[in-house]
């Protein structure tokens, strides 16, 4: 069960220099340096293309039709943070726009990930305000209901903690633990370091059949080349 009514104000937060590098790497790089953890459902998509960010999680629990928790949480935010938005049920009102953007951004977040919907599109894109949402939605919401802020929420599928790495761009959004920042760095670098000698190869022209030594499996498997 989920903690309501509470605001835990000193979150212990990942090293910005970790989260910086991560962020450089991308979300496909980090989900496989992670081993395939940590990847939100690709429901969450960027409300504009070429969408980027990476921050360190503050996070908040909404109910459903409801966006008061989203006031309460910007005054949490510390440059370099990326709000995190849970909701207790499924919803997909228009919770976020461009007055509640202006304020996270002046308080120095980097971006928002909503499992619900966000409004003013057009202007948040003009912002260069990111976000990442489950929806698109002019319905508004009301506030009446607590949740809480800082706590650990599931946000579209993924356990995300207060302090926790963010890195999301085109092809969704990731959570890597604070805990496991800098051995996801590593293997995140080593990963980089092997498909850039993989890029050079088949940019000169070798086939990954070759590369991959994909051509015994495949003859094993059955198959036949019929001129």
């Amino acid at each position: 069960m989920y903690e309501l009514g509470v605001v835990y104000r000193n979150i212990r937060r990942a090293d910005s220099d970790l989260v910086a590098k991560l962020g450089a790497f991308g979300t496909a790089t980090v989900h496989e340096a992670m081993g395939r953890m940590g990847l939100m459902k690709p429901y969450m998509r960027p409300i504009h293309a070429g969408a980027q960010a990476a921050g360190t999680a503050v996070t908040v629990l909404l109910q459903p039709g409801d966006n008061w928790m989203l006031h309460v949480v910007a005054e949490q935010i510390r440059p370099g943070d990326i709000v995190v938005a849970a909701v207790t049920a499924d919803c997909t009102d228009g919770y976020f726009g461009d007055l509640l953007a202006t304020s996270f951004k002046a308080r120095g977040a980097q971006g928002l990930v909503i499992d619900a919907g966000v409004r003013d599109v057009r202007v948040l894109t003009e912002m260069k305000f990111p976000v990442w949402s489950k929806a698109i939605s002019a319905k508004g919401t009301v506030k009446a209901t607590l949740g809480s802020v800082n706590i650990p929420v599931v946000c579209a599928g993924a356990l995300v903690s207060p302090g926790d790495v963010i890195v999301a761009d085109d092809d969704g959004v990731m959570v890597v633990p604070a805990t496991l920042a800098q051995k996801t760095l590593d293997a995140a670098a080593a990963r980089e370091a092997n498909e850039g000698e993989k890029r050079a190869k088949l940019a000169a022209g070798v086939l990954g059949l070759d590369m991959y030594n994909m051509r015994e499996p495949l003859q094993k498997a059955g198959l036949k080349y019929i001129d």
